[in-house]
C-alpha cells in the first residue's frame, strides 16, 4: 500500500467529496472524516491528518488518483482569483478552499449523473451501488469488499427489469438505452477533443441527458471548467446573492461563465458549497 501526502490548506477531503461531485464515497467508522473512494475498478482510503492530506492506496494506482484528485493543480491561485473578486465569491471560496474538482472517469460520470436527475444524494448513492454490486465485480481493499462500476458491456448484458428493480424508475430506460448502444453514442476520445459548447451538444443529444447532465458531465468528467451546473443551491446564490432576474438554468449558467470564464467550475464549487453550508447552520 502507498501513501500520497499532500498539504491540506488546498485539499479537505470532506469537502471535495461532499459537494455534490461524486457519489461513491463511504465513511470509516473507525476514523473521523476518513473516506473509501471507489472510481471505476480502483478504491483510495483519503483522510486529513493534521497538516496533510492522505491518499492510501494501491502502488499500480497511485497515478490514478494523483490524477483523479487534481493534486498537479494549483488551487491557490485559483483561490487568490476569487478573493478578488467581491461579495459571495470571495467569501464561499475562503469557506471552501479545501474543494477540489476531480478528474473521474468519463463513462461512469456519465451514467452516475443520468442516475442523479431529480433526486437526492443518499438515494444515487444507493442506487449506484445496487448497480455496481449486481453488475460490478467483487474487489477487496484494505479488508473490505467493495464492487466496481460495471463497464458499459457488463451493463448491456442485464435486462431493462434489472435496472428497474434497483430503483431506477424512468431513468432505466435511460441507463439501458445508453448501456446497449453506448460504443455508437459515447466517443470518449472523440469527445475529449471538442470544444465544451461542442461537447455539451453532443452530450445532450444522448437519450435521458439534459443540459445539466451535460454541464454536470462536462465538469466533473471531462474537467471542462467553462462550466457551471445550475441547480436548487445556484439558483438560491443567483437570485440571493447575485441578484439575479433570470429564471431559465441555461441562461444563468451561461451568466456564470460569462462572468468567471475558466474559473467557473471552481466557484460553482464553492457557491454550492457555502449556500448548502450556511442554509444548514440557520437550522
Amino acid at each position: 500500500m502507498e501513501k500520497i501526502v499532500f498539504n491540506s490548506e488546498y485539499f479537505n477531503a470532506r469537502d471535495t467529496l461532499l459537494c455534490g461531485q461524486l457519489f461513491r464515497y463511504f465513511p470509516v467508522s473507525e476514523k473521523a472524516h476518513a473516506y473509501f473512494v471507489n472510481s471505476a475498478d480502483k478504491r483510495c482510503l483519503v483522510y486529513n491528518d493534521a497538516d496533510n492530506a492522505v491518499i492510501e492506496c494501491e502502488e499500480k494506482d497511485v497515478a490514478y488518483f494523483t490524477n483523479y484528485f487534481d493534486l498537479s493543480r494549483d488551487y491557490g491561485a485559483i483561490v487568490s482569483a476569487a478573493a478578488k473578486e467581491s461579495g459571495a465569491i470571495a467569501t464561499a471560496a475562503g469557506l471552501g478552499k479545501g474543494i477540489r474538482i476531480l478528474n473521474q472517469n468519463k463513462a461512469e460520470a456519465l451514467f452516475s449523473f443520468i442516475v442523479s436527475q431529480n433526486n437526492n444524494i443518499p438515494r444515487i448513492k444507493g442506487i449506484i451501488e445496487r448497480l455496481c454490486a449486481g453488475a460490478g465485480r467483487k474487489r477487496e481493499f484494505l479488508g473490505e469488499e467493495y464492487y466496481t462500476f460495471p463497464t458499459a458491456n457488463e451493463l448491456a448484458a442485464k435486462p431493462l427489469e434489472f435496472f428497474k428493480d434497483i430503483g431506477l424508475g424512468y431513468r432505466a430506460e435511460y441507463i439501458k438505452r445508453l448501456a446497449d448502444g453506448f460504443n455508437a453514442t459515447f466517443n470518449e476520445a472523440e469527445f475529449s477533443a471538442l470544444k465544451t459548447a461542442d461537447l455539451k451538444k453532443r452530450l445532450n443529444a444522448i437519450y435521458g441527458v439534459g443540459p445539466k447532465v451535460a454541464d454536470c458531465v462536462s465538469l466533473f468528467g471531462f474537467h471542462r471548467l467553462d462550466s457551471f451546473p445550475v441547480d436548487t443551491w445556484i439558483e438560491k446564490v443567483y437570485r440571493e446573492n447575485f441578484g439575479g432576474t433570470l429564471t431559465d438554468r441555461n441562461k444563468i449558467a451561461d451568466y456564470f461563465v460569462g462572468r468567471f470564464g475558466e474559473n467557473s467550475g471552481y466557484f460553482q464549487q464553492y457557491l454550492f458549497y457555502y449556500k448548502r453550508s450556511l442554509e444548514k447552520e440557520s437550522k
